[in-house]
């Protein structure tokens, strides 16, 4: 007969008397990292230390200014190390500080191999990268490869004249006959992609802003370069790198147009629907074969330091599959992240679908998820409408950490923030004004992080680059640090206990058809409420359980062991599940399973 057992086995997630009681109190402290004796990533020490890791993202303009300016530097990312490492990530992702004029706030690089004063300087970088070691946190950094300012030097040799030793660096193309662009081909940033230079007389390529010209790398020795870039970080001690656009380095050598996309299939990624970006299959203009023999290459230097990975932004118009093929046989990308769990759907079924069809894709590739970054909407507020944006932001987290894959956190995540209002006369990000107001671009997501209740939050002694919302400080971490039922103190339980969890970190995933049957008294519409699966590896198994919609729902445990023995051959008689687990807004009694709104239930599951 098939039943369930019950075992009250609390689980102890967080030693907490090893912590500093404050965020605030380590800084005080020369080797809090070292004192802080916190429970250790079951693969930390290994080469492949980054497979199941938790990235912390950090945009450094917006986390901690400690000189004044208004604007975040390395110094002070250093200064909060002990936090990071409090929180029970394994890595930092620093979004791009090398010099650049800005205009799209690094992403335009004018020197691959120099520190942008406003961030400090090589020596503040070395600093960083020596402290997050004593912390046992790996450092991964930006590289914009596939193009970089129209004030670095080779872009300025590149356009002097077309016979100089780096006239093809870039991608040059003279007009058609008419003295129009050479194709079609379109900015994400809204127009041309094509841009006009009166010192050639020819067009250049920039998938972005006009001031970020693209990198011709059919060129080899662009490729070589661009290689001795990465090189230069990599010497000075870093763990990975994050390529952002990597599918953008390569285009099409004959300039084919690309086709119309129907209006019905119009979707962005990283970009509104209604940007003209959106109505072209981006066939020709990126994401070509080239590239996999260039990841290569990348890959053959990577290998030669120890421990280093790599995490590969992908957008191309079939991301998954592009993740799949960029990720293959250990020769190429460590790690693919894609948009999918950055856009505007979200439902049990589009998560459900989207994982699974990653994981249909993948051989021995590796995927990375991410719900918020520096460039979309926050999630609370995209997904949310700020409802209840504790519990949802709880909800997300559960799910997020217990993905197979590893996962970014980005700056704020953690404490639960929503989407900041920006007026347009306060707006600094080019792509919003340039699609106001339907786009109103990408700063609210990118305001100061609110560190206490003081002015401007901690984060500055003076009025920082964008204005930090109001709302923002009242969920400050100084707030959330000693609240057991923070956002803050959730994400801290769920990542330290993970780490005891193999399952969670390198497990395998099985989502469950959990059907009208499966739910006492509910509809089907609501049944489309709930997501269920499980992660397993060997003889250890953790039972996920979300409750996406705002009011209460009841699972039977029994109609879990039915939708278990329905996806396995090898399906179990008799499940126990550990009465109390990491969970939100939700309990088990018996055989039954209740979520109030937005609640996550995470519990480990034993089988005979």
């Amino acid at each position: 007969m098939n039943s369930i057992d019950v075992v009250n086995a609390p689980i102890t997630s967080l030693n907490e008397d090893k912590l500093p009681t404050s965020p605030l109190e380590s800084e005080s402290r020369s080797h809090a990292c070292g004192l802080s004796n916190t429970t250790q990533h079951p693969l930390s020490d290994t080469e492949e230390w980054w497979r199941g890791a938790a990235i912390y993202q950090i945009y450094p303009r917006s986390f901690l200014d400690t000189n004044g300016d208004g604007i975040g530097d390395l110094p002070g990312i250093t200064q909060k190390l002990d936090y990071i490492k409090q929180l029970g990530v394994d890595a930092i992702w620093i979004s791009p500080f090398f010099a650049s004029p800005m205009k799209d706030f690094g992403y335009d690089v004018s020197d691959y191999r120099a520190v942008d004063p406003m961030f400090g300087t090589l020596e503040d970088f070395d600093a960083l990268v020596q402290k997050a070691h004593e912390c046992g946190l790996k450092i991964i950094i930006d590289q914009v490869l596939s193009h970089t300012s129209s004030e670095h030097a080779w872009f300025k040799e590149s356009r002097s004249s077309r016979d100089n030793s780096k006239f093809d660096w870039y991608v040059w193309a003279d007009p058609l006959p008419d003295g129009s662009p050479p194709n079609n081909w379109l900015s994400i940033f809204g127009g041309s992609a094509w841009q006009w230079d009166s010192r050639r007389c020819q067009y250049y390529l920039h998938n972005f802003l006009s001031c970020q010209p693209d990198l011709n790398f059919h060129c080899e020795a662009v490729q070589t370069q661009i290689l001795k870039e990465v090189e230069f970080w990599l010497k000075r001690g870093v763990d990975g790198f994050r390529l952002d656009a990597i599918n953008f380095c390569f285009h099409d050598k004959q300039l084919r147009s690309n086709p119309p996309k129907p209006l019905n299939e119009r979707k962005g990624r990283g970009f509104s629907n209604d940007n003209p970006y959106a109505s072209q299959y981006h066939y020709f203009d990126n994401t070509q074969p080239e590239a996999l023999l260039f990841l290569e290459k990348l890959r053959t230097l990577l290998d030669s330091y120890d421990a280093i990975t790599t995490l590969g932004e992908i957008n191309s118009e079939d991301s998954l599959a592009s993740m799949a093929e960029y990720t293959e046989g250990n020769k190429r990308l460590h790690m693919g992240y894609s948009f999918e769990l950055l856009a505007d759907e979200f439902s049990p079924s589009y998560l459900k679908n989207t994982v699974s069809q990653l994981e249909e894709k993948l051989t021995d590739g590796w995927p990375c998820w991410a719900m918020n970054n520096h460039d979309v909407e926050r999630a609370v507020t995209r997904w949310g409408n700020n409802e209840n944006s504790s519990n949802f932001a709880k909800m997300l987290f559960g799910i997020l950490a217990t993905l197979r894959g590893s996962f970014c956190i980005y700056q704020g995540e953690e404490l639960g923030l929503n989407e900041a209002m920006i007026p347009f006369e306060l707006l600094q990000d080019p792509f919003g004004i340039e699609f106001w107001p339907e786009f109103k671009g990408r700063d609210g997501c990118r305001t100061p992080m609110p560190w206490n209740k003081e002015k401007y939050s901690g984060f500055s002694t003076t009025s920082p680059w964008l204005p930090i919302s109001e709302q923002h400080t009242t969920q400050s971490v100084i707030d959330q640090f000693d609240d057991s039922e923070s956002v803050l103190s959730f994400y801290q339980k769920l990542l330290h206990w993970r780490k005891t969890r193999k399952e969670l970190i390198k497990g395998q995933i099985q989502f469950l058809d959990i059907t009208t049957q499966s739910l006492s008294n509910q509809s089907l519409s609501e049944n489309e409420a709930m997501l269920a699966y499980t992660r397993h590896i060997s003889s250890q198994e953790t039972l996920i359980v979300a409750n996406f919609s705002a009011s209460n729902r009841q699972l039977s445990v029994q109609a879990i062991l039915k939708a278990l023995q329905s996806a396995s051959p090898a399906a179990p008689h008799k499940i126990l599940i550990k009465k109390e687990a990491i969970s939100y807004n939700s309990n088990f009694n018996e055989d039954l399973i209740t979520l109030k709104g937005h609640g996550i239930f995470i519990a480990t599951l034993a089988r005979e």
